[in-house]
C-alpha cells in the first residue's frame, strides 16, 4: 500500500500535468481563434496550426521564421518547448519520416517540443500579423488591407511623407536587412503597399492601386522590368527579414496573455 505522502506527491504531479495539459491545449485553442487557421485559404503543404504536440508542458516559448533543424535545435537547447513557426514542417509534401524530415520530426518528440505554424493566417492578421507590425514599424497611416491571395487581402497600404533615401533607411533599420532598391517610381515617397515573403506578382496591383513604393521580401528578374515600366518602386527587403516581425509579435501576445517567457530564434537566410 503506498503510504500517503506519496500518495500526495502523485496527486500533486497528477494535477501539475492536467494543469499544464490544459494550458497547451488552451494556448492552441486560442491560436487557431485568433489567427482564424481553419479559415484562412492557404496552401494545403501549410497545414495551419498545431503540427507537433507535446507532453503538454508550457515554459517557455519560442519563435522561429522557418521549422528546421537549426531552430528546432535552438528551441531544445533553450528550453522552449511551444515552438511558434511561421514556415512549417511540410513544405515538401508528402514525405516518410526519414532522413532530415524524419530529424527534425525526432528531435521536437525527444525535446518534448510542440510546434506550431501558422503561415498565411499570420501574414494577414491585423495586428500581430507580419505586413500590419511592419507597416506600424514603418510609421504608415491610413493604412487598409491590400493585395488579394486566393480570394483575401493579404497585404496593407498607407500614407508615408518621405524620401525614397529616408524610406529606404526605414526600412533597414526596421528589418535590420538593407533592402534591394528597384527605383521605377518618383523620389517622393507617398503612397507605400507591404506584403512580406514572395510577393512580387502583386507590382502590377501596387501599379492599379496607386502605390509608387512597394515592399516585398524577394522577387525574380522579370520584376525589374514591371517596376520600370509601371513606375512602381520596389524595394526587396529579404523573405527571411520581412517575416520575423508576426512570429515575434504573437510569441509577445501569447507571453503577455499567458505570463510565459518568450525568445526569437534568429536563423537567417540572407535571402
Amino acid at each position: 500500500m503506498l503510504e500517503s505522502s506519496h500518495l500526495d506527491r502523485i496527486s500533486r504531479l497528477y494535477h501539475i500535468t492536467i494543469a499544464s495539459v490544459s494550458l497547451s491545449t488552451e494556448i492552441v485553442g486560442y491560436l487557431d481563434s485568433l489567427l482564424r487557421v481553419r479559415e484562412i485559404p492557404d496552401d494545403p503543404r501549410a497545414l495551419n496550426g498545431l503540427q507537433v504536440a507535446n507532453s503538454g508542458t508550457v515554459r517557455r516559448i519560442g519563435a522561429a521564421v522557418d521549422a528546421c533543424q537549426a531552430s528546432i535545435d535552438a528551441a531544445v537547447a533553450s528550453g522552449c518547448d511551444f515552438l511558434l513557426a511561421h514556415h512549417g514542417l511540410f513544405w515538401g509534401g508528402l514525405e516518410p519520416l526519414t532522413g532530415r524530415h524524419g530529424r527534425r520530426v525526432r528531435a521536437l518528440v525527444a525535446g518534448d517540443v510542440a510546434l506550431y505554424s501558422a503561415h498565411i493566417p499570420l501574414d494577414c492578421h491585423p495586428e500581430v500579423g507580419n505586413n500590419a507590425v511592419i507597416a506600424r514599424q514603418l510609421s504608415l497611416t491610413n493604412c487598409k488591407p491590400f493585395g488579394e491571395y486566393r480570394g483575401i487581402l493579404i497585404g496593407v497600404e498607407g500614407n508615408a511623407d518621405t524620401t525614397l533615401a529616408e524610406f529606404t533607411q526605414r526600412v533597414e533599420r526596421v528589418l535590420k536587412h538593407p533592402p534591394r532598391v528597384i527605383q521605377g517610381g518618383p523620389e517622393r515617397v507617398t503612397r507605400v503597399a507591404v506584403v512580406s515573403g514572395a510577393a512580387s506578382d502583386l507590382v502590377r496591383a501596387a501599379h492599379q492601386a496607386g502605390i509608387d513604393t512597394f515592399l516585398t521580401g524577394e522577387g525574380p528578374h522579370h520584376t525589374y522590368f514591371d517596376a520600370e515600366e509601371l513606375g512602381v518602386t520596389v524595394l526587396y527587403g529579404g523573405h527571411y527579414a520581412t517575416e520575423t516581425a508576426g512570429v515575434r509579435e504573437l510569441a509577445r501576445h501569447l507571453s503577455d496573455r499567458y505570463g510565459i517567457p518568450w525568445q526569437f530564434l534568429d536563423h537567417p537566410t540572407g535571402l
